[in-house]
């Protein structure tokens, strides 16, 4: 007949006196009290581990820290892991090891990680800018809680005062970003869900705003104001490479002259340097060749075309041709990327293939064989297309000294 154990009362704990030697005293299914000479108490699970059978004990603290029903509570929740044959003590460790880690890894620590993968997409200066977004407007209220403590409300808490100031372009970005992280967190097995989902909606959307640009008419009064302009050969430079090029104010200010081969007439822009981390080649036309050959005794002990003022051995800031622009009256009326919107709008009603001058801004898809394959058809396509847009340009600029044109070349003074 099996012996069957009397489980403790309360006054039985609480009265046991410490001995000599310390003594145990059993409450039934492996549950004991051990009491110490020095008078403490701690609650002890005895059992066998699956698969071994060897004998051990597991400690659930101690009394009256840990009450007679939290120990029967605690030995109740380990005897149904054992019938699971799953050790208690070892899944007491995996659980310690995991609160460890969901401790250690904050929203700034995953963040950063989510940013790593993210710039193999991206450009350097768009994750510059997205990091800085969330170092201004995130990590100072929630960047060093841990992940799985970043709530809908907390977010949405942290992003009100933006929303109330009107910045809700920023809003949505910072919206974007979170979830971008939070979804990394999932993807990596930090998080079971993204508890961030739907936080836009607690938002207003912002209003679509496109960025400045000018009417195709307008083109003769840009290039008689640039002209005119007091501004520094180099930035006058750079933004007619821009204008004639059409490519991104980042991609223009970076371009190098290892990217370019004079005898093909050929601009390639390496993967890294493009929005998309494509590779992008841009056919260069006369004008374009006449600004390189302006440039080529102002940059020729430089690795870039455009370098800095400061420092030749770098680039001059993207920001350069917008700063130019701003000051020469084209505030709210025209940026350096909306260059480009003016050459599509001018190309797409001069009847040109959309599809080609999509090609020509570098704006792909997401088929990768219908990439590769327009990339080698459109190319041909679009070299009396950017011929045509810089012979453009030209016209727009006679008599306001174009640096492309043969007039123009004869006013420019170098020194």
């Amino acid at each position: 007949m099996a012996r069957i154990t009397k489980p403790l009362t309360n006054t039985e704990v609480k009265q046991a006196k410490p001995k000599d030697k310390v003594y145990t005293l059993t409450d039934g299914g492996g549950l004991q009290l051990r009491v110490k000479p020095n008078g403490s108490k701690l609650w002890l699970l005895d059992y066998y581990r699956p698969f071994t059978k060897k004998r051990t004990s597991l400690g659930f603290g101690t009394y009256p820290e840990v009450s007679i029903a939290e120990a029967r509570e605690k030995r109740k929740v380990a005897r149904e892991l054992l019938a699971k044959n799953i050790d208690p003590k070892e899944h007491r460790e995996e659980q310690a090891l995991l609160d460890e880690a969901s401790h250690s890894n904050t929203l700034e620590h995953v963040a950063s990680q989510w940013l790593e993968v993210k710039k193999g997409k991206v450009s350097a200066n768009h994750a510059l800018d997205t990091w800085r977004s969330l170092e201004g407007h995130i990590f100072p209220s929630l960047g060093q809680l841990p992940i799985h403590k970043i709530t809908a409300v907390k977010a949405i808490d942290t992003l009100k005062p933006i929303a109330a100031k009107g910045s809700l372009e920023t809003v949505k970005r910072l919206c974007q970003r979170l979830n971008e992280i939070m979804i990394h967190a999932v993807n990596t097995g930090l998080l079971a869900n993204n508890p961030l989902s739907g936080i836009s909606k607690a938002f207003q959307p912002p209003q679509k705003q496109h960025l400045p640009t000018l009417k195709p008419e307008q083109l003769s009064t840009l290039m008689a104001t640039i002209s005119i302009a007091s501004i520094k050969l180099t930035t006058r430079c750079l933004i007619e490479w821009q204008l004639h090029t059409m490519v991104r104010p980042s991609e223009a200010a970076g371009a190098r002259w290892d990217e370019i081969e004079l005898d093909k007439a050929m601009w390639y822009i390496p993967a890294e340097r493009m929005k998309k981390k494509k590779p992008h080649t841009v056919p260069l036309s006369p004008q374009a060749i006449a600004l390189l050959e302006l440039m080529q005794p102002i940059s020729s002990r430089s690795d870039y075309v455009f370098p800095s003022d400061r420092n030749i051995r770098t680039h001059t800031n993207a920001q350069t041709a917008n700063t130019a622009l701003k000051r020469m009256g084209f505030d709210k009326q025209l940026v350096a990327h909306g260059l480009r919107s003016l050459a599509s709008t001018t190309l797409n009603e001069q009847g040109f293939d959309a599809d080609v001058i999509e090609a020509a801004l570098a704006h792909v898809g997401d088929n990768a064989v219908r990439n590769a394959y327009n990339h080698a058809e459109y190319l041909k396509r679009r070299i009396p297309m950017m011929n045509w847009w810089s012979e453009h340009i030209e016209k727009a600029a006679i008599g306001n000294m174009s640096l492309t044109g043969k007039k123009a070349l004869a006013f420019v003074n170098i020194s």
